[in-house]
Protein backbone atom coordinates (compact mmCIF):
# COMPACT_ATOMS: atom_id res chain seq x y z
CA UNK A 1 0.00 0.00 0.00
CA UNK A 2 0.95 3.49 -0.33
CA UNK A 3 0.32 5.07 3.02
CA UNK A 4 0.30 8.64 3.86
CA UNK A 5 0.54 9.67 7.70
CA UNK A 6 -0.19 13.14 8.41
CA UNK A 7 0.42 14.34 12.32
CA UNK A 8 1.25 17.79 13.68
CA UNK A 9 4.57 16.23 14.40
CA UNK A 10 7.08 14.35 14.13
CA UNK A 11 9.16 12.01 17.23
CA UNK A 12 12.22 14.42 16.30
CA UNK A 13 10.76 17.95 17.43
CA UNK A 14 10.84 19.40 20.69
CA UNK A 15 7.49 18.49 21.13
CA UNK A 16 6.74 15.74 20.76
CA UNK A 17 4.91 13.20 22.55
CA UNK A 18 3.01 9.77 22.86
CA UNK A 19 0.97 10.68 19.92
CA UNK A 20 4.88 11.15 17.93
CA UNK A 21 5.67 7.95 19.45
CA UNK A 22 2.62 5.86 18.04
CA UNK A 23 2.55 7.18 14.77
CA UNK A 24 6.23 6.10 14.32
CA UNK A 25 6.15 3.08 15.73
CA UNK A 26 3.46 2.15 13.49
CA UNK A 27 5.13 4.18 10.32
CA UNK A 28 8.51 2.77 10.60
CA UNK A 29 6.53 -1.30 10.66
CA UNK A 30 4.36 -0.58 7.96
CA UNK A 31 7.85 0.61 5.76
CA UNK A 32 9.53 -2.46 7.03
CA UNK A 33 6.64 -4.52 5.71
CA UNK A 34 6.68 -3.34 2.34
CA UNK A 35 4.42 -0.01 2.16
CA UNK A 36 5.06 3.03 0.93
CA UNK A 37 5.14 5.66 3.95
CA UNK A 38 5.00 9.20 3.55
CA UNK A 39 4.84 11.09 6.99
CA UNK A 40 4.09 14.61 6.59
CA UNK A 41 4.20 16.79 9.59
CA UNK A 42 5.23 20.44 10.98
CA UNK A 43 8.63 21.63 10.44
CA UNK A 44 10.51 22.29 13.62
CA UNK A 45 13.50 25.05 13.67
CA UNK A 46 16.15 23.43 12.34
CA UNK A 47 14.70 20.46 10.85
CA UNK A 48 15.19 19.57 7.29
CA UNK A 49 12.02 19.53 4.79
CA UNK A 50 12.50 16.50 3.51
CA UNK A 51 14.86 13.23 4.63
CA UNK A 52 14.39 9.65 4.63
CA UNK A 53 14.35 7.73 8.22
CA UNK A 54 13.95 3.76 8.15
CA UNK A 55 12.46 3.67 4.89
CA UNK A 56 9.48 6.39 5.67
CA UNK A 57 10.03 9.57 3.49
CA UNK A 58 9.36 12.59 6.11
CA UNK A 59 8.21 15.91 4.64
CA UNK A 60 7.67 18.95 6.79
CA UNK A 61 6.43 21.70 6.30
CA UNK A 62 4.15 24.98 8.40
CA UNK A 63 4.28 25.63 12.03
CA UNK A 64 2.04 25.34 15.18
CA UNK A 65 -1.23 26.30 13.14
CA UNK A 66 -0.35 26.85 9.45
CA UNK A 67 0.75 23.11 9.08
CA UNK A 68 -2.74 22.29 8.52
CA UNK A 69 -3.65 24.10 5.75
CA UNK A 70 0.17 22.97 3.62
CA UNK A 71 -0.43 19.41 4.27
CA UNK A 72 -3.82 20.22 3.16
CA UNK A 73 -2.67 21.44 -0.14
CA UNK A 74 0.45 18.68 -0.19
CA UNK A 75 -2.33 16.31 0.15
CA UNK A 76 -4.67 17.73 -2.76
CA UNK A 77 -1.87 17.40 -5.67
CA UNK A 78 -1.37 14.23 -4.53
CA UNK A 79 -4.34 12.77 -4.09
CA UNK A 80 -4.66 10.07 -6.61
CA UNK A 81 -1.05 9.26 -5.27
CA UNK A 82 -1.99 7.20 -1.58
CA UNK A 83 -4.33 3.95 -1.08
CA UNK A 84 -4.63 4.91 2.59
CA UNK A 85 -4.35 8.29 5.06
CA UNK A 86 -3.95 7.68 8.80
CA UNK A 87 -5.00 11.26 9.87
CA UNK A 88 -3.85 11.95 13.37
CA UNK A 89 -6.15 14.02 16.04
CA UNK A 90 -3.85 16.46 18.28
CA UNK A 91 -6.71 18.39 19.35
CA UNK A 92 -8.08 18.95 15.65
CA UNK A 93 -7.49 16.78 12.50
CA UNK A 94 -6.20 17.65 9.08
CA UNK A 95 -9.94 16.84 7.73
CA UNK A 96 -7.93 14.95 5.14
CA UNK A 97 -11.11 13.72 3.33
CA UNK A 98 -12.18 17.48 1.97
CA UNK A 99 -9.20 16.96 -0.49
CA UNK A 100 -8.20 13.25 -1.21
CA UNK A 101 -10.57 10.62 -3.96
CA UNK A 102 -13.36 9.21 -2.66
CA UNK A 103 -11.80 5.47 -2.68
CA UNK A 104 -8.93 6.39 -0.44
CA UNK A 105 -9.43 5.03 2.99
CA UNK A 106 -9.15 7.48 5.68
CA UNK A 107 -8.75 6.57 9.02
CA UNK A 108 -8.95 9.32 12.03
CA UNK A 109 -6.46 8.27 14.46
CA UNK A 110 -7.68 9.49 18.19
CA UNK A 111 -5.51 9.50 21.03
CA UNK A 112 -8.15 11.41 23.43
CA UNK A 113 -10.77 14.58 23.17
CA UNK A 114 -9.03 17.19 23.92
CA UNK A 115 -12.41 19.92 24.44
CA UNK A 116 -11.54 20.60 27.98
CA UNK A 117 -8.10 20.96 27.67
CA UNK A 118 -8.41 23.45 24.89
CA UNK A 119 -9.78 25.95 27.55
CA UNK A 120 -6.06 25.39 29.69
CA UNK A 121 -3.73 26.27 26.33
CA UNK A 122 -5.96 28.82 24.52
CA UNK A 123 -7.30 31.54 25.11
CA UNK A 124 -11.42 31.85 25.31
CA UNK A 125 -12.57 32.60 21.76
CA UNK A 126 -10.32 30.13 20.27
CA UNK A 127 -10.54 27.46 22.88
CA UNK A 128 -14.59 27.26 21.63
CA UNK A 129 -13.45 27.59 17.77
CA UNK A 130 -10.97 24.50 18.71
CA UNK A 131 -14.03 22.77 20.31
CA UNK A 132 -16.24 23.17 16.97
CA UNK A 133 -13.70 22.38 14.98
CA UNK A 134 -12.89 18.83 17.01
CA UNK A 135 -16.66 18.50 17.49
CA UNK A 136 -19.44 19.16 14.90
CA UNK A 137 -16.99 19.59 12.09
CA UNK A 138 -14.92 16.34 12.59
CA UNK A 139 -17.76 14.44 13.12
CA UNK A 140 -19.34 15.40 9.80
CA UNK A 141 -16.17 15.26 7.91
CA UNK A 142 -15.18 11.23 9.34
CA UNK A 143 -18.71 10.31 9.47
CA UNK A 144 -18.24 7.45 6.36
CA UNK A 145 -14.87 6.73 7.77
CA UNK A 146 -13.80 4.30 10.45
CA UNK A 147 -11.73 5.75 13.02
CA UNK A 148 -9.18 4.37 15.29
CA UNK A 149 -8.71 5.25 19.10
CA UNK A 150 -6.06 3.62 21.52
CA UNK A 151 -8.23 3.47 24.36
CA UNK A 152 -12.03 2.37 25.87
CA UNK A 153 -11.77 6.03 27.48
CA UNK A 154 -10.89 7.47 23.91
CA UNK A 155 -13.70 5.31 22.72
CA UNK A 156 -16.41 6.54 25.14
CA UNK A 157 -15.29 10.53 24.76
CA UNK A 158 -15.60 10.28 21.39
CA UNK A 159 -19.41 8.90 21.67
CA UNK A 160 -20.62 10.69 24.36
CA UNK A 161 -18.60 14.47 24.02
CA UNK A 162 -18.13 14.64 20.42
CA UNK A 163 -21.31 12.80 19.30
CA UNK A 164 -19.09 10.33 17.02
CA UNK A 165 -20.83 7.90 15.19
CA UNK A 166 -19.00 5.95 12.61
CA UNK A 167 -17.23 2.70 13.24
CA UNK A 168 -14.41 3.09 16.12
CA UNK A 169 -11.68 0.42 16.40
CA UNK A 170 -9.32 -0.05 19.29
CA UNK A 171 -5.70 -0.07 18.66
CA UNK A 172 -3.35 0.06 21.95
CA UNK A 173 -0.05 1.44 21.83
CA UNK A 174 2.79 -0.93 22.53
CA UNK A 175 5.66 0.40 25.03
CA UNK A 176 9.38 -0.16 23.93
CA UNK A 177 12.04 0.89 26.50
CA UNK A 178 15.85 0.42 27.31
CA UNK A 179 16.71 -2.58 29.48
CA UNK A 180 19.68 -1.32 31.16
CA UNK A 181 21.83 -3.98 33.13
CA UNK A 182 23.20 -3.55 36.64
CA UNK A 183 20.75 -1.21 37.99
CA UNK A 184 19.02 -1.68 40.98
CA UNK A 185 15.69 -0.30 43.14
CA UNK A 186 16.99 2.98 45.28
CA UNK A 187 17.07 1.93 48.72
CA UNK A 188 15.45 4.95 49.65
CA UNK A 189 11.83 6.17 48.52
CA UNK A 190 12.23 7.09 44.82
CA UNK A 191 9.46 9.18 42.15
CA UNK A 192 9.61 9.28 39.01
CA UNK A 193 7.93 11.40 36.79
CA UNK A 194 7.61 11.08 32.87
CA UNK A 195 5.82 13.07 30.60
CA UNK A 196 5.95 16.43 28.79
CA UNK A 197 6.02 19.65 30.69
CA UNK A 198 2.43 20.99 29.60
CA UNK A 199 -0.15 22.61 31.50
CA UNK A 200 -2.73 19.84 32.21
CA UNK A 201 -0.12 17.27 32.85
CA UNK A 202 0.11 19.21 36.33
CA UNK A 203 3.24 18.49 37.51
CA UNK A 204 3.10 21.20 39.65
CA UNK A 205 0.68 19.16 42.16
CA UNK A 206 3.75 16.78 42.65
CA UNK A 207 6.11 19.75 43.68
CA UNK A 208 3.62 20.90 45.91
CA UNK A 209 3.39 17.46 47.55
CA UNK A 210 7.18 17.23 48.30
CA UNK A 211 7.82 18.86 51.39
CA UNK A 212 4.69 16.61 52.85
CA UNK A 213 6.39 13.11 51.47
CA UNK A 214 10.19 14.24 53.07
CA UNK A 215 8.36 14.98 56.33
CA UNK A 216 8.12 11.43 56.52
CA UNK A 217 10.58 10.49 54.02
CA UNK A 218 13.75 12.56 54.77
CA UNK A 219 15.72 11.08 52.06
CA UNK A 220 12.83 10.92 49.14
CA UNK A 221 13.91 12.07 45.94
CA UNK A 222 12.31 12.60 42.79
CA UNK A 223 12.87 12.79 38.91
CA UNK A 224 10.95 14.41 36.23
CA UNK A 225 11.85 13.22 33.32
CA UNK A 226 10.76 15.57 30.34
CA UNK A 227 10.95 18.75 28.58
CA UNK A 228 8.22 21.52 26.87
CA UNK A 229 6.98 25.10 27.88
CA UNK A 230 6.98 24.85 31.27
CA UNK A 231 10.05 23.75 32.21
CA UNK A 232 11.71 27.27 33.13
CA UNK A 233 8.57 28.04 35.21
CA UNK A 234 8.78 24.21 37.07
CA UNK A 235 12.44 24.67 37.32
CA UNK A 236 12.46 28.01 39.14
CA UNK A 237 10.28 26.06 41.93
CA UNK A 238 11.92 22.79 42.82
CA UNK A 239 11.62 21.93 46.27
CA UNK A 240 14.71 20.37 48.06
CA UNK A 241 14.78 17.02 47.00
CA UNK A 242 13.60 17.42 43.37
CA UNK A 243 15.81 16.97 39.99
CA UNK A 244 14.34 18.38 36.55
CA UNK A 245 16.54 16.03 33.93
CA UNK A 246 14.59 17.45 30.98
CA UNK A 247 15.23 15.60 27.98
CA UNK A 248 17.45 11.98 28.42
CA UNK A 249 18.37 9.37 25.94
CA UNK A 250 16.56 6.00 26.14
CA UNK A 251 18.95 4.75 27.72
CA UNK A 252 19.43 7.44 30.74
CA UNK A 253 15.25 7.42 30.98
CA UNK A 254 15.16 3.86 31.45
CA UNK A 255 18.24 4.06 34.65
CA UNK A 256 15.96 6.76 36.38
CA UNK A 257 12.77 4.97 35.79
CA UNK A 258 14.66 1.39 36.94
CA UNK A 259 15.04 3.10 40.35
CA UNK A 260 12.00 4.51 41.06
CA UNK A 261 9.94 2.76 43.42
CA UNK A 262 6.60 4.25 42.08
CA UNK A 263 5.81 6.89 38.85
CA UNK A 264 3.62 9.78 39.56
CA UNK A 265 0.95 11.03 36.66
CA UNK A 266 -0.50 13.99 37.67
CA UNK A 267 -2.84 14.34 34.09
CA UNK A 268 -6.41 16.16 33.99
CA UNK A 269 -6.46 13.38 31.19
CA UNK A 270 -4.84 11.16 28.76
CA UNK A 271 -5.61 8.68 25.62
CA UNK A 272 -3.51 6.49 27.07
CA UNK A 273 -0.53 7.27 28.99
CA UNK A 274 2.55 5.42 27.42
CA UNK A 275 4.59 6.65 29.88
CA UNK A 276 2.57 4.43 32.74
CA UNK A 277 3.63 1.14 30.00
CA UNK A 278 7.15 2.51 30.00
CA UNK A 279 7.40 2.38 33.50
CA UNK A 280 5.32 -0.73 33.76
CA UNK A 281 7.87 -2.47 31.55
CA UNK A 282 10.44 -1.79 33.95
CA UNK A 283 8.54 -3.03 37.01
CA UNK A 284 7.45 0.66 38.14
CA UNK A 285 3.87 1.01 39.39
CA UNK A 286 2.08 4.12 38.68
CA UNK A 287 -0.17 6.63 41.22
CA UNK A 288 -2.30 8.18 39.24
CA UNK A 289 -5.84 9.81 38.77
CA UNK A 290 -8.93 8.14 38.29
CA UNK A 291 -9.21 10.21 34.79
CA UNK A 292 -9.77 8.98 31.00
CA UNK A 293 -6.95 6.87 29.72
CA UNK A 294 -5.30 6.60 33.23
CA UNK A 295 -7.67 4.10 34.48
CA UNK A 296 -7.36 2.03 31.12
CA UNK A 297 -2.91 2.06 31.11
CA UNK A 298 -3.10 1.65 35.59
CA UNK A 299 -4.70 -1.55 36.72
CA UNK A 300 -6.04 -0.18 40.44
CA UNK A 301 -4.63 -2.29 42.93
CA UNK A 302 -2.17 -4.58 40.79
CA UNK A 303 0.12 -2.17 38.95
CA UNK A 304 -0.44 0.95 40.51
CA UNK A 305 -3.31 3.35 42.13
CA UNK A 306 -5.78 5.67 40.98
CA UNK A 307 -6.71 8.15 43.13
CA UNK A 308 -10.21 10.38 43.08
CA UNK A 309 -9.89 13.18 41.41
CA UNK A 310 -9.21 15.75 44.37
CA UNK A 311 -7.63 13.49 46.53
CA UNK A 312 -4.54 15.06 48.12
CA UNK A 313 -1.23 13.98 45.68
CA UNK A 314 0.79 13.83 49.35
CA UNK A 315 -1.58 11.55 50.91
CA UNK A 316 -2.04 8.95 47.78
CA UNK A 317 1.76 8.41 47.38
CA UNK A 318 2.67 8.41 50.92
CA UNK A 319 0.18 5.20 50.98
CA UNK A 320 1.33 3.74 47.75
CA UNK A 321 4.89 4.00 49.51
CA UNK A 322 3.71 2.51 52.54
CA UNK A 323 2.11 0.08 50.53
CA UNK A 324 4.70 -0.89 47.82
CA UNK A 325 6.14 -4.60 47.75
CA UNK A 326 7.67 -6.78 44.69
CA UNK A 327 4.84 -8.27 43.92
CA UNK A 328 3.74 -4.79 42.28
CA UNK A 329 6.92 -5.12 39.91
CA UNK A 330 6.15 -8.55 38.94
CA UNK A 331 2.50 -7.60 37.82
CA UNK A 332 4.07 -4.55 36.39
CA UNK A 333 6.23 -6.47 33.77
CA UNK A 334 3.99 -9.11 33.07
CA UNK A 335 1.10 -6.42 32.51
CA UNK A 336 3.69 -4.39 29.98
CA UNK A 337 4.52 -7.64 28.31
CA UNK A 338 0.93 -7.97 26.40
CA UNK A 339 1.28 -4.84 24.79
CA UNK A 340 3.89 -4.68 21.73
CA UNK A 341 4.19 -2.18 18.49
CA UNK A 342 4.45 -5.07 16.25
CA UNK A 343 0.94 -6.74 17.14
CA UNK A 344 -0.31 -2.65 17.22
CA UNK A 345 0.85 -3.01 13.74
CA UNK A 346 -0.38 -6.31 12.40
CA UNK A 347 -3.91 -5.00 13.95
CA UNK A 348 -3.95 -1.27 12.19
CA UNK A 349 -1.90 -3.04 8.83
CA UNK A 350 -5.57 -5.06 8.98
CA UNK A 351 -7.92 -2.92 9.37
CA UNK A 352 -5.88 -0.22 6.23
CA UNK A 353 -6.84 -4.07 4.58
CA UNK A 354 -10.10 -4.53 5.18
CA UNK A 355 -9.92 -7.34 7.23
CA UNK A 356 -11.91 -8.44 9.93
CA UNK A 357 -9.78 -8.25 12.79
CA UNK A 358 -10.05 -9.08 16.70
CA UNK A 359 -10.44 -6.65 19.62
CA UNK A 360 -7.44 -4.88 20.10
CA UNK A 361 -8.15 -4.53 23.53
CA UNK A 362 -9.09 -7.43 26.36
CA UNK A 363 -12.36 -6.24 28.73
CA UNK A 364 -11.96 -6.03 31.84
Amino acid sequence: MKIAVVNWRDPWHPQAGGAETFAWELARRFARAGHEVCFATARAPGQARSERAEGVRFVRMGGVFTVYPLVLCWLLLRRGRFDVVLDCQNGIPFFTPWVVRRRTKVFCVMHHVHDRQFGVHMPGWLAAFGRFLEGPVARRTYRRHASVAVSPSTVRAMRERLGWEGPVHIVPNGVSVARPSGVTRSLSPRIVCLGRLVAHKRVGLLLDAVPQLRERWPGLTVDVIGRGPLEDELRARLPEGVTLHGYLPEEDKARLLARAWVHVSASQGEGWGLSVLEAAALGVPTVAFDVEGLRDAVRDGETGWLLPEGTELAKGIGAALAEWDDTYSVKCRAWADRFSWDRSAELLTALMLGREVEAGWEAR
